[in-house]
């Protein structure tokens, strides 16, 4: 389904004209140019890309470019059109003796002479005479070389220029180019190594080795999706003959197009900045069938909150998609029947592991994010909407790293509308402990928890946007009256205090509150003598207020759950005050 939903992608994207059409690699990173003249004669190493600097290195940043297709390689002898390394076009590199760069150099210019021998274009001559007159035996003493052999022979991927522009523009060598690859479908390939597509559905020549999956953060080499590099991996009677290799794509036979087309498409989503984000560890990917930007706008700003859109254009789109309505998004009419996609993707150990996969309409999707925003919303910073990755950073101290399956837990139950993690719920109280506070982000997911995942410890009427006064239930009235008790104790200090009640007590008086709140009732007489007379009878009476909705014995010990009431209702009387403030 994954690769499947990508080569669709893919497709649409070369419709469009925002991919290459299959034979051709995107944003490939091509560091040297080598130009030649019309006799074949090497002219010039010209650098290609950007020099970075800072007060102690310079950096050399290749260029990104479409190039003809680059078929991977792991091992033996494999050429590539046009773009190669200097073992290959060159005959020398550090990586290789001199013999093994020369029978790389060979396959090189067999290669192109096979492609190129038809074409009567003066680039593909000069292509061809510059690989019947080089001599890898001389390539180190060569004028051109010379002066940047290091460069050249650390592996970087170089490309021919003609007369001052890449050979890739003379549209006779790339139609040359295409018509070899849309001719190459195997024939050579024994029976083994044909079978049917799983994602196709068609015979063709499986892709033993699929091409590199590009702009993986954090990634030493490009990582896989789809490998087997092990014998213990395989099954099904999918390893070679030969026992010195290994079955490696053919226990999931995937064609060399669909291949071609699925890592296309995850490299072109990965190199999008509107369409990849790092959330944690977690790499989310998400996409229109149509490859339209305007779904990856309006889904930026619904789910990462993304700035630029006007708050009220986006609640409007949010809700007409929700109701099953189109909307219009600057001009473009999105429609709520659009297919989407998310997809989750972690790096472990080299490899791409898929945390999760989500299809629907963007309509359902639209519905969820609404359902998830609306339990969210909460008393508290105006224009301010937790997002995912807000969430997720309540459960560290700032700065720390965000463990991966809260991220993956969190997004698919956004997307899904189903029960929010417990595991987040549990981190997030632990943050609580540790701070000896309820945060706006904190207070919106304990508020969207219990009224997603419900539990009778903690009632939808604690479970409301702002302070809900007429509330009795005791874990919240104890949370209120908590928050008051703090209070009393900074007004009657004047000065800044070393050590708090919250600093003290927050913990003990959400978990065994009857101990805790005999010792903070009898200390508040003390506090409230500091006061004036009127703070005095102010205190007073919300203090009386609070005590008299206590119609039971206070617990020895509160729940998990009725801790959360507490928090709430402590979080709820904080932010009354702020309010009060504000309207006066």
């Amino acid at each position: 389904m994954i690769l499947q939903a990508l080569v669709r992608y893919y497709e649409a994207m070369v419709e469009s004209g925002d991919l290459s059409k299959p034979g051709w690699s995107s944003a490939v990173k091509v560091a040297y140019a080598l130009e030649i003249d019309d006799n074949g004669n090497l002219v010039h190493v010209i650098p290609l890309g950007d020099e970075l600097s800072d007060s102690k290195t310079k950096k050399h940043v290749p260029l990104s470019m479409d190039v003809p297709f680059q078929e991977k390689r792991t091992s033996g002898v494999i050429a590539r059109f046009l773009c190669d390394t200097s073992a290959y076009f060159l005959g020398v590199d550090k990586k290789y003796e001199p013999e093994e760069a020369k029978k790389r150099f060979i396959a090189s210019r067999k290669l192109h002479h096979e492609i190129l021998d038809d074409v009567d274009s003066p680039a593909a001559k000069a292509i061809l005479a510059f690989f019947d007159n080089w001599n890898p035996d001389e390539a180190t003493e060569n004028p051109v070389i010379k002066p940047n052999l290091k460069e050249l022979t650390s592996g970087q991927k170089l490309l021919f220029f003609f007369n001052g522009i890449s050979v890739i523009e003379d549209s006779e060598i790339s139609d040359a180019w295409q018509r070899y690859y849309d001719s190459f479908s195997g024939e050579d390939a024994g029976p083994s190594d044909m079978g049917v597509c799983l994602v196709t559905g068609k015979q063709a020549q499986i892709s033993l080795v699929h091409p590199d999956i590009l702009g993986v953060r954090n990634a030493k080499v490009p990582p896989a999706l789809v490998s087997f590099n092990k014998h213990a991996f395989e099954s099904y009677g999918k390893e070679k003959d030969r026992k010195d290799t290994k079955g490696q794509g053919k226990n999931a036979p995937v064609s060399k197009y669909a291949a071609s087309a699925y890592t296309a498409a995850l490299n072109s989503l990965l190199a999008d900045s509107d369409r990849c984000r790092y959330i944690g560890n977690t790499i989310v990917l998400c996409w229109s069938e149509s490859g339209r930007r305007e779904y990856q706008k309006c889904n930026n700003s619904l789910v990462y909150g993304d700035a630029g859109i006007d708050p009220q254009d986006l609640t409007a789109a949010l809700k007409s998609l929700a109701s099953g309505k189109p909307f219009d998004w600057n001009g473009f009419e999105l429609s709520p029947d659009e297919h989407f996609y998310y997809l989750g993707l972690v790096l472990r150990s080299g490899r791409l592991s898929v945390s999760f996969f989500l299809e629907d309409s963007f309509g359902s999707f639209a519905r969820n994010i609404d359902r998830h925003y609306e339990r969210l919303r909460i008393i508290g910073p105006k224009g301010r909407i937790p997002t995912p990755y807000w969430l997720v950073s309540e459960t560290v101290r700032q700065g720390d790293e965000v463990p991966t399956r809260f991220t993956d837990d969190l997004i698919q139950s956004i997307l899904t509308d189903s029960k929010y993690p417990a595991t987040l719920l549990n981190a997030i109280n632990a943050r609580i402990r540790a701070e000896k506070d309820v945060s706006f982000g904190k207070a919106a997911f304990l508020k969207a928890y219990y009224l997603q995942n419900e539990n009778s410890k903690c009632p939808k009427e604690v479970l409301t946007v702002e302070l809900n006064e007429q509330s009795e239930y005791l874990p919240y009235v104890l949370g209120r009256l908590f928050s008051v008790l703090a209070e009393l104790q900074e007004k009657s200090a004047g000065t800044e205090l070393n050590v708090t009640i919250r600093n003290r007590y927050f913990t003990s008086a959400s978990t065994t509150p009857a101990i805790t709140f005999d010792r903070l009732l009898r200390l508040s007489q003390h506090h409230l003598s500091k006061l004036s007379k009127g703070s005095q009878i102010s205190y007073d009476r919300k203090i009386t207020n609070l005590v008299s909705k206590i119609h039971s014995t206070i617990p020895t010990r509160f729940t998990p759950v009725e801790q959360v009431a507490f928090q709430i209702g402590y979080y709820h009387e904080n932010q009354s005050r702020y309010t009060t403030k504000e309207d006066k």
